[in-house]
């Protein structure tokens, strides 16, 4: 049952704040803070605005904020204090992302109900088990939980149902039924599965468990569409001529692109480059001139090999230690009155057992496992073994080929135009 009329109340109408321009220079980093009762400076930006229901003025107040272990946002609250109307929003403060994103979460209990979820205008909101979807730009974007969503649904269908029992009462009562279906998700009676897809790639939803992983949540990232890219106002741009192989080899390319931090325009610099004893990889380094923002990436040159790959390294002394080592003991997010207790103290023994390793008193396993078999560790003592590494190959299952969409290619029988026969 599709749930496009499924709007907040008071949520069609437009308030006098304007949606938030792209950055077009860096902003300080004082602007975005996380939500904390004990930062005296963290106070709403208040606009007197017109009200859209009576036209008479009301207050708009603009919070720039951080959702933990996600980006900056914009929440902006309208209130009218002659008519009592009042609307909740939120603004991604960043771009539209390279790719779009699809968060599938099984909610099973009541701790599942209470996670933080941001969903931007242009996310599609669905429970399979119910055949339940709210469309793209149906909903203002919001910062709220699975079970503030589910709420919001619900007063989105119960709205115009005065109205439709005057005009359409079969149609009424069914949707009263509906709603009775919705309010027992609430209840958690039986596992269910909450979808946020978002082309836009702004949409989030909490882990609780951070930064270990999150088995009720499956988080995947894709490729636009050309019609996802036009529902977002992006122009797709012309495909360029292919560079010959060669001047690949020969020379590093660059491109014009956004820092992911600040925005600003940035360049990117691309080279293809031959790893010794392995295969030639794309390694791509993006620098901010103006924030001093720097990523490096680094992408496999080739096909996904025909078994994964599984490496075990023995780390025995520091100088084993030639990689970038992620810490999370200063990370602002597991600060103020947003931050879990619990949490934190696991946050606190992870960053203290890395710790411990970079010191060379722990000595520790580093197990790389990768499906697709394009990862890579260094071999000092190549073209010989090395003593404290192993590497594997295996057989990748079903749903690591499903992962990396390889069960449904098709790969043979095109020169004689006959598929193989199965």
């Amino acid at each position: 049952m599709a749930a496009s009329g499924a709007v907040e109340p008071g949520a069609a109408a437009a308030t006098a704040a304007p949606s938030p321009a792209p950055a077009q220079a860096p902003a300080p980093e004082h602007l975005f803070r996380p939500i904390s009762a004990e930062d005296e400076e963290q106070q709403p930006t208040e606009i007197e605005s017109l009200c859209m229901n009576c036209y008479r003025n009301g207050t708009t107040r603009l919070l720039l904020t951080k959702v933990p272990f996600f980006r900056e946002i914009i929440v902006s609250s309208f209130s009218c204090e002659h008519c009592g109307w009042n609307n909740t929003e939120i603004h991604s403060a960043g771009r539209i992302q390279d790719q779009g994103v699809r968060y599938a979460l099984t909610v099973r209990t009541q701790e599942d109900m209470n996670r933080e979820v941001v969903k931007t205008d242009s996310a599609t909101t669905s429970i399979p088990e119910l055949d339940f979807e709210i469309p793209a730009f149906t909903q203002k974007g919001a910062l709220t939980t699975v079970e503030g969503l589910i709420s919001r649904a619900i007063s989105g269908l119960e709205q115009d149902q005065p109205t439709r029992r005057a005009n359409e009462e079969a149609v009424a009562e069914r949707i009263d039924e509906f709603i009775v279906r919705l309010k027992e998700l609430k209840r958690v009676a039986s596992p269910f599965t909450l979808i946020i897809d978002d082309p836009s790639g702004n949409s989030f939803v909490e882990n609780p468990h951070a930064p270990q992983k999150d088995h009720a949540l499956v988080i995947t990232h894709y490729n636009r569409t050309v019609q996802q890219e036009e529902m977002l106002g992006l122009q797709a741009e012309a495909p360029e001529e292919k560079p010959e192989e060669e001047d690949l080899r020969n020379e590093v390319l660059q491109f014009n692109t956004n820092c992911p931090e600040c925005n600003a325009p940035a360049q990117t610099n691309m080279k293809l480059v031959q790893i010794p004893h392995f295969k030639e990889v794309i390694i791509m380094a993006t620098n901010c001139d103006c924030c001093g923002h720097r990523t490096n990436e680094v992408k496999s040159g080739g096909a996904v090999e025909p078994l994964g790959t599984r490496i075990t390294f023995h780390i025995t002394h520091p100088s084993d230690l030639t990689r970038d080592v992620l810490k999370v003991t200063k990370n602002p997010f597991t600060l103020g009155d947003s931050s879990n207790p619990g949490q934190m103290e696991k946050l606190r023994e992870f960053s203290q057992k890395l710790d411990q390793i970079l010191e060379g008193n722990v000595k520790a396993h580093f197990i790389m496992n990768d499906p697709a078999g394009n990862s890579y560790l260094q071999n000092v003592y190549a073209p010989e073994d090395d003593p404290e590494m192993k590497v594997e190959h295996y057989k990748r299952t079903f749903d690591q080929n499903e992962e990396l969409g390889l069960n449904d290619m098709k790969t043979e029988g095109y020169e004689t135009g006959l598929a193989p026969q199965r």
